[in-house]
């Protein structure tokens, strides 16, 4: 999210005022792309605060939410808070505009792993050198009847998770060399040589905005950055695949 806000400096809360003919849509884009030149505005609609207005936002960091006066003078970056529901509107509105699509995902470039019946399923993007994706597939492996469908998504920062990651992808049994690889640290023998989809990965990855790792997304499109521990990933599992 701070990476997003990037494109509003917080220390630009407030823009200058323009000088419009007339108040609307049209100031209010004007206004947004004055300060965000490079961004795409998406929309712009009427929030639950009374004069103020949601803009959505599309640019190079990704999908981003502000808000702004009814006439275009003012802007305002940060979270919209629901205090009596206790809601946080700005963020239950990113969570929308950064859904994936399950079908649109090219499973067949993942590795696979299946526990138990494997009706439940999840995608993660993962790094072999990344600490929380190992702790993330701990907590994962404490879960039955769950196919994870993991794709490699080395960082740059990790000088030797791309080899890591062509060496499991090469391996005969895939889903033992990941596990073996995030759960013992036993790195795959043999050699990177084969075809791997790891460049694919990237770029699905730099498409869908994967900014870290582990990013995991659910089969009703909702998508969490980060670590979540096995209760709320079960809850999250049993709400994604059927609501059970």
């Amino acid at each position: 999210m701070k990476s997003r806000l990037a494109l509003l400096p917080l220390a630009l809360l407030l823009a200058a005022a323009l000088t419009p003919a007339r108040a609307g849509d049209a100031e209010i884009r004007q206004a947004v792309q004055t300060l965000a030149p490079g961004a795409q505005v998406k929309s712009v609609v009427k929030s639950p605060l009374p004069g103020v207005m949601e803009v959505t936002l599309d640019g190079a960091q990704g999908p981003m939410v502000v808000y702004a006066d009814d006439k275009g003078e003012f802007i305002m970056a940060g979270d919209l808070l629901d205090v009596k529901n206790r809601r946080n509107l700005t963020k239950e509105r990113m969570d929308k505009l950064t859904e994936v699509k399950w079908d649109s995902l090219p499973l067949e470039n993942a590795i696979k792993v299946v526990r138990g019946d494997g009706k439940r399923k999840i995608a993660v993007f993962s790094d072999p050198d990344c600490p929380y994706c190992k702790k993330v597939e701990q907590e994962l492996f404490k879960l039955s009847d769950i196919t994870v469908y993991v794709f490699a998504y080395p960082l740059p920062m990790h000088a030797d998770a791309t080899r890591k990651s062509k060496l499991v992808w090469c391996s005969k049994d895939r889903a033992k060399a990941w596990l073996d690889l995030m759960l013992k640290n036993k790195v795959p023998e043999g050699k990177a040589t084969c075809d791997t989809p790891i460049e694919k990965n990237l770029e699905l990855g730099r498409k869908l905005r994967v900014e870290g790792t582990p990013a995991l997304i659910f089969p009703n499109g909702k998508r969490v950055p980060g670590y979540m521990d096995a209760p709320r990933l079960e809850a999250a599992l049993n709400q994604a695949n059927g609501g059970k």
